[in-house]
């Protein structure tokens, strides 16, 4: 299924849809990538995420949303999803979710937090944990368009076991530098000491202001406002900041 990344008419973007998975991929203890084959999706923009929806026999129906891994010209929709301890959703597409099972998803959403191909300032992306999600997907469609625009991703990371596309990012690609940043447990040869990120590391491993890169940066709230504001306090333009956060949903 070949995925024209286009917004399509709104109507066909807020009804739900059938996905089934066609595979899924572990990315950590806690973390599944789910491969979803969607025959009538209408394409997304990386950055964007879906509601996914689960209905119970008995007619009891819950939501959540979750961001868009995938490239848009990916052959399926992608998925990564962390198991959150006493969530209602999250553990069941994590540990239960198998390839044939369905699901109900709407999208895509979201028009704001994106990256297009045709943008051609340097990027500075900074992911919180599994705040990594979008932030893969632009590098994802980067990479699939041959873009030259120069990427630098930070990624704030508990533990190296909490890491999500690992093998993927070392892998890496022309133009894309990747920097971890750990805050509990290093290892050995990291840039730092195990902490939160503080302004001197968006300095040192960032770009400089003067660049005038845009920002893309996803996590949880408390992180995102934090890096939002160290990078306006840097001298990054208010309006260059991208944010993206999620907090407590019911997982």
């Amino acid at each position: 299924m070949a995925r024209a990344a286009v917004q399509g008419r709104l109507g066909d973007r807020i009804r739900w849809r059938v996905a089934e998975v066609a595979d899924r991929r572990v990315e950590s203890d806690s973390a599944v990538t789910l491969m979803l084959d969607v025959p009538d999706w209408p394409g997304h923009v990386a950055g964007q995420h879906v509601d996914v929806r689960l209905t119970a026999e008995d007619g009891y129906s819950t939501q959540r949303s979750y961001s868009i891994a995938s490239a848009p010209e990916s052959r399926y929709l992608e998925l990564t999803v962390q198991r959150l301890p006493g969530g209602e959703v999250s553990p069941y597409l994590v540990d239960d979710l198998v390839p044939g099972d369905q699901l109900e998803l709407r999208g895509p959403v979201g028009g704001w937090f994106v990256w297009k191909q045709e943008q051609t300032e340097p990027v500075l992306l900074v992911a919180g944990g599994s705040g990594v999600v979008p932030l893969m997907s632009m590098v994802r469609a980067r990479e699939t368009a041959g873009s030259r625009v120069p990427f630098r991703l930070l990624y704030s990371v508990r533990t190296p076991s909490d890491m999500l596309y690992g093998p993927e990012l070392r892998r890496g690609a022309p133009g894309l530098d990747t920097t971890y940043l750990y805050t509990r447990e290093a290892p050995s040869g990291a840039p730092r000491t195990p902490g939160r990120i503080n302004p001197d590391d968006l300095a040192r491993f960032g770009w400089p202001p003067d660049f005038e890169p845009t920002c893309y940066v996803c996590g949880p709230t408390g992180f995102v406002e934090k890096v939002a504001a160290y990078l306006v306090l840097l001298g990054h333009a208010a309006e260059r900041v991208r944010t993206e956060r999620f907090g407590d949903s019911g997982g």
